[in-house]
């Protein structure tokens, strides 16, 4: 037996050389202008036989859904279906496996199989099910851009003989040509990242430099299209998904890796492989690679784990590494544990350094364990801001967390560790820290869990010394315009409003009121594939497909106004600027909604009607602006009650009476509640809640609609009192009156109202 190709005389090899090219090509265009290949197979099928002068053929196929390879399309019906694994266990699934063409003159022929594999082995099990006899094979994979789609094997040839070298290299070229129709019909990607262009997460230009970067610096892609194109973790391993034809795996902390695999390898080495095995045993283990074309580490893998069969799954190298525990480490530690080294590390700095400022250095693993730790919690518990402030002389520090718009103490640091935090702190942020007379501002990215986690920090000092304060940035996707918790003519309003071609659509409210949710959840509802969208916003905190997103840089001038003046030469449809700071930014944004373009953007205002004149205040023109007005939208957050203890029951006569009146006694009936039995909710306290009674927040809602009348009025500067009654009048129901509605609904309380609006 011989694993190279039978020799033959050149002579015949120069008089078949050009009827195989010509063979080639009808095959070839064939293929090319089919619409699928299962619909070309039954033609094709003959013409290879003929052309490599074999017996049968079997193409395998493989599919994201399947751990084997499936003989998708075969010569005749004795079988119907040959499924493989991709192991030395069958000839086809150790082609898959090793990604190399295999020419075997004898099958059968076990001394000759095991010298290429120990486990190699013919499975007889087909010819003896069917009676037909295999003798000689050559099987290739099926590749594109070193991805695996396939294995196609070319079985007997005629007269007993020995395949030839040009009929090795015709089953390669045809491999070639079923390569390109497989991938159009599993709709896989050329490169491992022309998902995210296709989703316009990314620009092909950007992503070449990107790729330059990366190469360059010597890191995976991966890390930075996460960390500094912003692009979720989850796209981009469905990009690397759809590229190779494996599953993504990300980063579960439930999955249990199998003991008794991880026992036998050291952890350094599988971080050296960048592969891990996720589940299974010797029979079958499935394994989480960064790259499932490279079958040079497969292989590794699967001989060091001594496993027969290999499932596999594409992971992100960080995701891989977290499995093997080398991030987010500090998330896993006890607060408990990482306070009391603290406290022994004060000790012995209090008793060896009586004569000096005690201190501990920011880059102890103590130190950065708290700070990971403190940043983790803040994240589990849903915090919006973390305060460290810092106490009286040698008065412990406070660590306080902002939740559901309330702040809470989380714990204290020792004084003697209170300048190693904050140090800590400005060293993630990339602040000076021998700088401790100026506020100073920063960011800085951590991952957390699965999370990307993106913090904007202020450091000031005080007479107590340097306080911080971390805002913890959304990151995350779009919310829909449903889970707004808008009022029915609130939410087909917004909806009417929005759908014009051209305008300007506001939503203001104070600092963390969620306009910048509500904003993204419109652009949620127009993010059309016929629609070009751009933002420019500060900070990019939530992120969708589809859009082109702009962090500005104030620094370097690249400001609001910058910005939309650059997007207005982009060919926009929609734009949205993160909020309408100064003159010359109203003024650009009212120009963009006259021409044509439709305006999304922010105020820092407390009501719809004070938005109108608050414009008109900083200079707009009011005829241009009550042409481009579409509406306004204040809202604010309310704290909810905890849905697992909160306790209804029946208001009393005065508190339904109070209620009306909040309300409106004109505008009551409108809402279909009996004054005489109103059911309302106040808090109890739970473990869930913390004792608290509330958990989570929703948005109260006051929109004003530009309507004809209401444009008139902007026009001759009308007062807001004016507005607001024409506001009510045509449909618009303030703030309080919104909460109201929404405690009857059982969601709130007065209490928790009065703490974020009024009644006017």
């Amino acid at each position: 037996m011989s694993t190279g190709l039978s020799e033959s005389s050149t002579t015949r090899a120069s008089s078949l050389e050009n009827d195989a090219r010509v063979r080639l090509k009808v095959l070839h265009d064939l293929v090319h202008d089919a619409s699928s290949f299962a619909g070309i197979y039954g033609q094709i099928e003959p013409q290879i036989l003929t052309l490599l002068g074999a017996e049968r053929m079997t193409i395998y196929q493989r599919l994201k859904t399947e751990n084997d390879i499936v003989s998708r399309f075969k010569t005749g019906s004795d079988v119907k279906e040959i499924r493989v694994p991709l192991s030395p266990s069958s000839i086809a699934g150790f082609v898959a496996l090793t990604q190399q063409p295999l020419f075997l003159n004898d099958v059968y022929d076990e001394a000759a199989l095991k010298k290429l594999h120990s486990n190699l082995r013919f499975d007889r099990s087909f010819d003896e099910k069917t009676g037909f006899r295999t003798r000689s094979m050559i099987v290739v994979p099926i590749m594109i851009n070193k991805v695996l789609l396939g294995v196609l094997q070319i079985i007997n040839k005629k007269d007993e003989g020995a395949f030839s070298e040009m009929d090795g290299k015709i089953a390669m070229h045809i491999a070639k040509i079923i390569a390109t129709k497989f991938q159009e019909d599993v709709s896989a990607t050329g490169s491992p990242y022309m998902y995210l262009v296709q989703q316009s997460l990314i620009g092909s230009d950007k992503l070449e430099q990107l790729l330059d970067e990366a190469a360059r610096r010597r890191v995976h892609p991966s890390r930075l299209l996460i960390d500094d194109m912003h692009i979720p973790a989850e796209a981009v391993g469905k990009s690397l998904e759809m590229f190779y034809q494996v599953p993504y795996q990300a980063y579960d902390p439930a999955i249990q890796l199998p003991a008794d695999m991880m026992s036998e390898v050291k952890t350094a080495y599988l971080k050296k492989l960048l592969c891990i095995p996720l589940e299974g045993d010797r029979k079958r283990v499935t394994i989480a690679i960064d790259d499932p074309a490279d079958h040079n580490r497969i292989l590794e893998i699967q001989r060091v784990l001594r496993a027969e069969n290999i499932t596999l799954r594409v992971s992100l190298p960080e995701d891989i590494l977290r499995f093997l525990g080398e991030t987010g480490a500090a998330a896993t530690v006890d607060l408990g544990t990482i306070m009391g080294q603290l406290e022994e590390e004060a000790a012995v700095v209090n008793e060896e350094q009586e004569d000096r400022e005690p201190g501990l250095d920011e880059n102890a693993a103590p130190i950065i364990q708290l700070v990971n730790k403190i940043i983790a919690d803040a994240v589990a518990m849903g915090a919006s801001d973390i305060h460290v402030e810092p106490g009286k002389e040698r008065a412990s520090t406070k660590v306080r967390m902002r939740v559901d718009g309330s702040c809470r103490e989380i714990l204290q640091v020792p004084a003697s560790h209170s300048g190693a935090v904050l140090s800590r702190i400005k060293i993630m942020s990339r602040l000076d820290i021998a700088e401790r007379r100026k506020p100073q501002d920063g960011k800085c990215k951590l991952k957390i869990g699965n999370r990307q986690v993106e913090l904007r920090v202020a450091t000031i000092p005080t007479v107590n010394g340097e306080s911080a304060v971390l805002r913890v940035l959304a990151g995350a996707g779009a919310l829909p315009m449903e889970k707004l918790n808008l009022s029915q003519r609130n939410y087909e309003q917004i909806q009417s409003l929005v759908s014009h071609p051209h305008g300007i659509f506001l939503v203001v409210g104070p600092t963390g009121s969620g306009k910048t949710t509500t904003l993204h959840a419109v652009l949620g509802y127009l993010n059309q594939p016929d629609k070009k969208i751009w933002t420019a916003e500060d900070p990019v905190e939530i992120t969708q497909p589809g859009l082109q997103q702009v962090q500005v840089l104030p620094k370097i001038g690249f400001d609001f106004a910058a910005a939309m003046r650059a997007f207005l030469r982009a060919d926009p449809d929609i734009i949205l600027i993160g909020e309408m700071r100064d003159r010359e930014t109203c003024h650009t944004g009212v120009e963009a909604s006259l021409t044509g373009h439709l305006v999304l953007s922010t105020l820092h205002t407390n009501s719809a009607p004070e938005t109108i004149t608050r414009l008109l205040d900083l200079g707009l023109d009011p005829l241009n602006f009550a042409d481009a007005f579409l509406g306004v939208l204040a809202q604010r957050l309310l704290r909810t009650l905890c849905g697992d203890c909160k306790e209804e029951y029946i208001a009393d006569a005065e508190e339904a009476r109070r209620l009306v009146h909040y309300y409106g006694e004109e505008f009551f009936p409108e809402l279909g509640f009996d004054p005489g039995n109103l059911k309302l909710c106040r808090p109890v306290g739970c473990e869930k809640c913390g004792g608290s009674g509330y958990r989570g927040r929703t948005g109260i809602h006051e929109l004003l609609v530009a309507t004809p009348e209401m444009k008139a009025m902007i026009c001759r500067r009308a007062a807001v009192s004016e507005l607001r009654e024409q506001a009510l009048k045509e449909g618009m129901r303030t703030l309080f009156q919104d909460g109201i509605w929404k405690i009857l609904r059982g969601l709130s309380d007065v209490s928790q109202l009065l703490k974020c609006t009024t009644a006017e």
